[in-house]
């Protein structure tokens, strides 16, 4: 099939995790089955526990975002004030186009900035915050949007763990309707805050050694720092000016639980109506799928709820394509809450491109019968599927195809 404006494509990555600063060293660490999740203590009022931490301090959320956009935009080969114009011809000064879309989200956003100028007023009652404006959830895409000069729509979606694969859904929409030419989507994340982790120990999500997914002894999540963001075009757009493409934005598939504030329905009906979905508007069955990057929290309700989607994603595969390589990557990386879909559909990404399936870090003992991978491994990748699953039940559900030669 020859390149056209309906086929979105990625030719740009941003990618910073605990494991590296850079997408290439995180691959390069994740590949080697390194793991960023340390013992660390960032507040005193706080007993330590597993962390995967950038630096010894909670990392700066717009220090992040900026270094992550100015990183996706020189990967896809463009330089700053190449929002608009470049290879677009007359389209440019159409009505219905605008020149770069911005869709980057966060779940917690700001919360540390917020939970600090709390800090502030209680030491200090007359303490006033001029910049509170920059804490607000919408900060993350405006961020982006004014670093690498976007003047296009601007969106900063919300929805739990679902939020990255929700921002790349909607730029690839923004695009395929046209009313864009070009975005930057996915989602940041800096959770390393005392209201988040006082929160999650509560509810006793929280690892205390470390993050297992899928294993037999696996205790909880470890909370960890990074984002991930992608430039996206057409793909024809991206072959007249000869970029280099990663892969394609298939379909999505997107559903709520509407069940409870933080457990899935344990029927997991909509959660795998999102795979159905995915696939549908994906145009593939499900022997086409070539592997399954998952969500990988390492909690019981989560690892429970996707081995039981991929069992019954295999048992759709004719008998010849039985074998369903499964890949995990949050232990080595640590769970980026709201961004972690966008990480791993960055390194679904990179899967495709360098035709390598990335291990399942963390995971000794499997508690469940699925094709884990438990190292580095070339493979013949044509399409893989995303999973990303966020609290309230939002199941999200992303197929990524390989570029075309």
């Amino acid at each position: 099939m020859s390149a056209s404006d309906q086929d979105v494509v990625v030719t740009g990555i941003g990618l910073t995790t605990a494991l590296g600063e850079t997408a290439l060293t995180t691959w390069a660490k994740l590949m080697a089955g390194e793991s960023a999740i340390a013992l660390r203590q960032p507040f005193l009022d706080l007993d330590p526990g597993p962390l995967a931490m950038i630096g010894k301090a909670p990392v700066n959320l717009s220090a992040m975002t900026r270094r992550l956009a100015l990183a996706a935009w020189k990967d896809a080969g463009l330089t700053l004030g190449t929002g608009a114009g470049d290879n677009w011809g007359d389209d440019c000064s159409s009505d219905r186009v605008s020149d770069c879309a911005t869709v980057v989200g966060s779940s917690r956003s700001h919360l540390q900035v917020l939970e600090n100028m709390s800090f502030q007023q209680r030491q200090r009652p007359n303490y006033i915050k001029g910049d509170w404006l920059r804490s607000l959830a919408h900060t993350p895409a405006l961020t982006v949007a004014q670093t690498v000069s976007a003047r296009g729509p601007l969106l900063a979606p919300m929805a739990a763990c679902a939020t990255g694969v929700w921002a790349i859904a909607q730029a690839a929409d923004l695009i395929r309707s046209g009313q864009c030419r070009r975005a930057i989507a996915g989602a940041v994340e800096s959770p390393i805050t005392r209201l988040t982790l006082a929160g999650f120990q509560k509810m006793r999500a929280l690892a205390q050694t470390g993050c297992y997914p899928f294993d037999i002894a696996r205790e909880g999540f470890v909370l960890g720092e990074g984002g991930a963001l992608l430039v996206m075009e057409p793909a024809a757009a991206a072959a007249a000016r000869g970029a280099r493409v990663y892969g394609k934005v298939l379909g999505v598939g997107l559903t709520n639980d509407s069940h409870h504030v933080s457990a899935f329905d344990p029927t997991y009906r909509m959660g795998w109506r999102a795979v159905e979905m995915c696939l549908a508007r994906s145009g593939l069955g499900a022997s086409e799928v070539d592997a399954v990057h998952t969500h990988g929290t390492s909690t019981v309700q989560n690892d429970r709820m996707e081995a039981s989607l991929i069992l019954a994603l295999r048992a759709a595969r004719s008998p010849g394509r039985k074998r369903l390589p499964v890949m995990a990557s949050k232990g080595a990386t640590g769970h980026t809450l709201g961004a972690s879909g966008a990480v791993i559909v960055a390194l679904g990404l990179m899967s495709l491109y360098r035709q390598r399936l990335a291990p399942c870090v963390g995971l000794h003992t499997a508690g469940f019968e699925l094709d884990f991978v438990h190292r580095g491994e070339k493979a013949r990748l044509e399409k893989l599927l995303c999973f990303s699953f966020g609290f309230g039940g939002q199941n999200a559900v992303i197929a990524l195809g390989k570029a075309e030669s």
